[in-house]
């Protein structure tokens, strides 16, 4: 078979499969670049084969892990897919982890190599590590010959394709097992994005299936990807008009210090097509802001990275439904369960379960972990539990209220603290906001905020408080509101509210 969109149409086929039809079909076509150095899909194949034939080399066996620390960039993309091509499972890690998690993460894989950039060869150096270390900086010196060619690997659809860590703040993070079968599914329903033709710009990592969902299939219909290695607003925009971006995936987090540029109006991004947006909350006015002022269509993608089921929201299309983050995806389905797992009435709050063709094989040698994770009905069907509870509207469209582990039982009362943050968010004096549950005596848990304050704004925390408790209920009132410079988040945009209960139990806010 000689063309990509015949294979993409079949039930199942392999990454690197695909990028070798480009490279013979369109070999001068960038595939790769970071801004520092690009390669084509004739030389990414080439690279793919050295680094397969490497691994091999060095004793990587098929089905082991190949472990990659690093920002994003052209050499650590490269040891990624040339992972796949030898069997291996991509087993990318996250700097923003403590150096004993990295090397915690590193261990827990199994793998025998790990590639490093040198920002993180130096983080690491005191640790350590159960594989042996190569600097991506000197990657050519590691490479097989340039006419190297690996052994030939069979790969089954449910073979291990990459390993996500999932951003635990404790602990060693458990990894997500995601099959080639599972990754197949990402590629192949994504042919109304357009990717074939797409410049894809992308400034989250590539340690986060926020990035991968976007990252994989642009080289699976044949499409440029262009990876920043941190994110900046102003570099993003410059890049974006440079490249002619036609499609990326951002946080929300990211689309706000966008879309708050002073100079945002004067970049030409024309020739954008489709913008994403996953991982966190997606505020409605700002979804409104990107709509009218950012050409292309804006979709916000709700699901896990463990699979279960997705949600669609085509902003453009649905502008009374900005609350929401969509309707299921095809071929997807979710439900809603009380306490007892039971299924909620219609338009009742329930924890959602999900299913669909795109599920993780697991967690990476936590058996328990796995079986907590899961949630099976009455005819045996596997369903993953998101951990976010929602309410589903008379039109299908889900609400998120909140992660279940998140939500406040006060004085025996149900609170979610994302009601309580739209309100605050509401002052003009709050430019962010978040707010947590912490222990208290009398009511077991209560409500706390934390904000962080406008330029130029005047207000006390205290008035604040007062003004948002004014327009809440009575059992959702705040016991205090604290004001931060900036609230901790994820390399991904989410707040880290294991942080600053941590910080407030320190008697940092007192």
């Amino acid at each position: 078979m000689t063309d990509p969109a015949e294979m993409l149409a079949g039930p199942f086929g392999l990454l690197p499969d695909l990028i070798r039809l480009h490279a013979a079909r369109q070999p001068g076509k960038r595939a790769i670049a970071d801004g520092a150095s690009e390669l084509s899909y004739a030389a990414l194949d080439r690279a793919m084969d050295r680094v397969a034939a490497a691994l091999q080399r060095d004793g990587t066996a098929q089905g082991q892990a190949v472990a990659m620390v690093s920002y994003p960039s052209v050499a650590q993309a490269i040891v990624f897919l040339g992972a796949l091509r030898a069997g291996s499972v991509a087993a990318p890690i996250q700097p923003s982890a403590t150096p004993a998690q990295i090397a915690g993460m590193i261990a827990d894989s199994g793998a025998n190599l790990v590639f490093l950039d040198a920002a993180n060869a130096a983080a690491l150096a005191g640790e350590t590590l159960a594989a042996r270390a190569i600097r991506l900086e000197a990657l050519e010196d590691w490479l097989a010959p340039a006419d190297a060619k690996p052994a030939p690997v069979t790969i089954a659809p449910d073979d291990g394709f990459n390993i996500i860590y999932s951003s635990g703040t404790t602990g060693i993070p458990k990894g997500i097992v995601q099959s080639h079968a599972m990754r197949w599914q990402h590629f192949s329903r994504n042919k109304e994005a357009g990717f074939a033709d797409a410049v894809t710009l992308l400034s989250t990592p590539l340690y986060s299936n926020t990035t991968l969902v976007s990252f994989l299939p642009t080289l699976a219909w044949g499409g440029t990807a262009v990876l920043m290695a941190k994110f900046d607003a102003h570099q993003f925009l410059e890049l974006a008009e440079k490249f002619r971006a036609t499609h990326t995936m951002l946080v929300p987090v990211q689309y706000r210090r966008i879309m708050a540029l002073p100079d945002f109006d004067r970049f030409d991004l024309s020739a954008f097509r489709f913008k994403t947006c996953t991982s966190a909350p997606f505020k409605p006015e700002l979804k409104r802001d990107v709509v009218n002022r950012w050409p292309g269509k804006l979709v916000e993608y709700y699901g896990m990275t463990e699979g279960g089921a997705s949600f669609i929201l085509i902003a453009d299309e649905f502008p009374d439904k900005l609350h929401t983050v969509g309707r299921l995806a095809p071929g997807h389905e979710a439900k809603l369960l009380d306490e007892e797992g039971n299924e909620v009435p219609p338009g009742g709050v329930g924890e959602i379960v999900g299913r669909s063709p795109a599920m993780m094989s697991g967690y990476h040698g936590r058996e328990q972990a796995t079986r907590d994770a899961e949630w099976f009905d009455a005819h045996g069907n596997r369903w993953i539990r998101h951990g976010d509870v929602g309410r589903f509207d008379e039109d299908g469209f889900l609400t998120l209220l909140d992660r279940k582990k998140d939500m406040i039982i006060s004085g025996g009362f149900n609170i979610y603290p994302s009601d309580l943050e739209a309100v605050l968010a509401e002052h003009p004096a709050v430019a962010d906001c978040t707010v947590v549950g912490v222990a208290s005596e009398q009511w077991g848990e209560t409500p706390v905020g934390f904000y962080v304050p406008r330029a130029g704004a005047s207000e006390s925390a205290d008035e604040i408080r007062d003004w948002a408790n004014a327009r809440l209920g009575k059992t959702q009132r705040l016991s205090a509101l604290h004001v931060t410079n900036e609230l901790p988040r994820s390399a991904i945009g989410k707040v880290l509210k294991r942080e600053l209960r941590d910080r407030l139990a320190a008697g940092e806010f007192a």
